[in-house]
């Protein structure tokens, strides 16, 4: 599976493109602000629906435009698929596959699976457990449709319970109980999921760090829930008179967390830049090999500006993981043209270079 063509409109600094790409590795070079991660977020629209900086869809179109339109013609099993996505200013978003509306915009995730690698990666060691906690959903969003409605659920009642818990009256007992028990069901199965993930990327990504590291040092993932210690029934009743006064549910998996380490210490404490910055290319690494493995194909990988803080020993080692070992289509950004244009070279893979000035595209031929 890969996108073979990319059509964009007034997307971000983007105002027209028509680009076409390599099932191998694209390489994208230009100067910081000229559009390189732009052209790696529109990838990422057409399979997620939404920005992987985080932004806003009020973000997404170009200044003095009222709407931004992405178009991706892509390889899926031979047979050839299109996926338009359009966001407009007054909030409206749409995602149609082969010309056809989904019912719920929900119902695309997962069906072109994607992994990115970028600096923001960072706010997964550095940031609170919410950053580490999207992280997982999603991983296993691509991956189970089931655990994706799960969430929604989860999030939907849990917001309806905290209302109820911030009112001015008291709540209702009797409410409580049957929020009490959607949260309990839709729970079991998320914790389920999540510690299955984490057993899963654990092994992986220690596996993917000890090749980039020569294994000097080792790696573990490790999964902090309330529902390690108790049912999630059982953490409600305990903290029903808690709840009460402190106006929000104060247990569940809304406080699930995962523990990097390193040699058996925090890895934000105890690892320099660069070993971080390995630390989360093997993670994403095992993402994509994770996701892979339960979808069938390959997602497509992109790698934004990855290879600063890591010598070019390790970032040799990466290429040729990433480009000989199927990964599949691979998209690569770089301010260095010099840079990348060696490593690629040493590659006996299929590739396309482009440009990037001011939002405009060229090949490099």
């Amino acid at each position: 599976m890969y996108i073979k063509r990319l059509i964009l409109s007034n997307f971000k600094n983007i105002v027209s493109a028509d680009l076409t790409f390599s099932p191998g590795i694209n390489c994208i070079c230009g100067d910081n602000g000229e559009g390189k991660t732009n052209l790696l977020d529109a990838v990422h629209y057409l399979s997620m629906t939404k920005s992987f900086l985080q932004s806003s869809d009020r973000f997404t179109y170009t200044y003095g435009a009222s709407e931004a339109t992405l178009c991706g013609t892509y390889d899926v099993d031979g047979y050839e698929e299109k996926i338009a996505l359009s966001v407009k200013s007054q909030g409206e978003k749409t995602i149609k596959k082969n010309d056809k509306a989904y019912p719920r915009i929900s119902e695309h995730i997962g069906h072109i699976p994607v992994v990115i690698i970028s600096p923001s990666d960072t706010s997964l060691i550095h940031d609170s457990g919410e950053e580490r906690r999207r992280f997982m959903n999603i991983v296993l969003s691509q991956t189970d449709p089931q655990y994706l409605r799960a969430m929604q659920s989860y999030n939907r009642v849990l917001q309806q319970r905290n209302k109820l818990l911030k009112s001015d009256t008291p709540p209702s007992e009797i409410l409580l109980e049957a929020f009490s028990g959607q949260l309990n069901r839709d729970a079991d199965y998320i914790f389920r999921k999540r510690g299955e993930l984490a057993q899963e990327l654990n092994a992986l990504a220690a596996g993917f760090y000890a090749r980039l590291s020569d294994g000097k040092e080792s790696i573990s993932l490790e999964y902090s829930s309330d529902l390690n210690r108790a049912t999630m029934a059982q953490l409600l009743k305990s903290a029903y008179q808690r709840d009460i006064v402190l106006k929000y549910t104060s247990v569940g998996i809304q406080r699930d967390d995962y523990d990097f380490m390193m040699n058996g210490y925090p890895l934000k404490k105890c690892a320099s830049q660069g070993q971080q910055k390995t630390f989360l290319i093997s993670l994403k690494l095992a993402q994509l090999d994770m996701t892979r493995r339960r979808c069938g194909h390959s997602p497509i990988l992109l790698l934004d500006d990855v290879f600063d803080k890591l010598d070019m020993k390790r970032v040799e080692l990466l290429m040729n993981m990433v480009s000989k070992e199927g990964f599949g289509q691979l998209f690569v950004t770089d301010s260095n043209k010099v840079r990348v244009s060696d490593l690629v070279k040493k590659l006996d893979s299929e590739s396309r270079f482009y440009t990037v000035t001011k939002g405009e595209f060229s090949e490099v031929k």
